[in-house]
């Protein structure tokens, strides 16, 4: 049963010849490049891949299904540029595929975080190996969740994610995607931001990855990174404040259709 890797990518030229090393076992990859403007597509192509130019968007579903729509492999392992297969997680996924149910239809694979250099306590299980005909389709712009036909099984070894590099980056990144939530709240007509919203989602995500996600275990890095969950969504909110405050003055970019 043959399997293609589908890697979404956008100036990760520092980063995506790992990961396509981390899939090479697969027979087709794929990397679906989303306006990139650094060496990520030459990368790509020497590392053997092939490489789809897909205009720069925000929504990642309509780059996944992409992927998808490229691919030839009966079975889809979608993969992202900043995140690693890990060699127990290739023998599991040859074992499951080798010998698995004709009910499984999919996979939850367990990815664990990594951030600043350092361990996350929490990992989670998302949805990212499934057969390319019970795809039904990715659903949802920022936060894409895929829906397919049939059962879901459940992998055990690690897919690792290595994220928030380094302080700049992270600050960096805030100010990018903020613009973005902020614009799809903004849109869909969230109600008036008042002072005691900003305290609720700054301390819901504070207590999410603090208490919830057991931050609270991981040191000086489960505070810094506590604490800047709910700095990031203080400025997704202030930002969407400032949208409502003026609207006809609203700086932000539309997303790409």
């Amino acid at each position: 049963m043959n399997i293609s890797a589908i890697i979404i990518a956008r100036n990760e030229e520092s980063r995506i010849a790992k990961c396509l090393s981390s899939v090479a076992w697969v027979d087709e990859r794929i990397v679906v490049d989303n306006g990139s403007t650094d060496g990520t597509r030459e990368v790509a192509k020497k590392q053997g891949a092939s490489a789809i130019s897909a205009p720069e968007t925000y929504d990642f579903s309509k780059l996944r299904n992409l992927g998808k729509k490229k691919a030839s492999g009966e079975w889809l392992l979608y993969v992202d540029a900043d995140e690693i297969v890990s060699e127990e997680l290739v023998k599991e996924i040859k074992k499951v595929i080798s010998f698995q149910s004709s009910a499984i239809s999919g996979y939850e694979l367990r990815r664990k975080n990594y951030y600043l250099g350092h361990p996350w306590p929490a990992d989670e299980y998302i949805l990212r190996l499934m057969r390319k005909d019970a795809l039904i389709g990715w659903f949802g712009q920022l936060h894409e969740t895929a829906r397919i036909k049939g059962e879901i099984g459940r992998l055990s070894a690690s897919l690792i994610h290595t994220t928030h590099r380094t302080r700049e980056e992270m600050v960096a990144k805030t100010n990018e995607w903020s613009e973005v939530e902020s614009k799809l709240r903004f849109d869909a007509g969230h109600p008036p931001i008042v002072w005691w919203r900003l305290l609720r989602v700054m301390t819901t995500a504070f207590w999410d990855s603090f208490i919830r996600q057991g931050g609270r275990k991981a040191g000086t890095i489960g505070w810094i990174e506590s604490i800047y969950q709910a700095f990031s969504i203080f400025i997704t909110y202030a930002k969407l404040w400032e949208m409502q405050d003026n609207p006809t003055n609203n700086p932000i970019r539309p997303i790409s259709q």
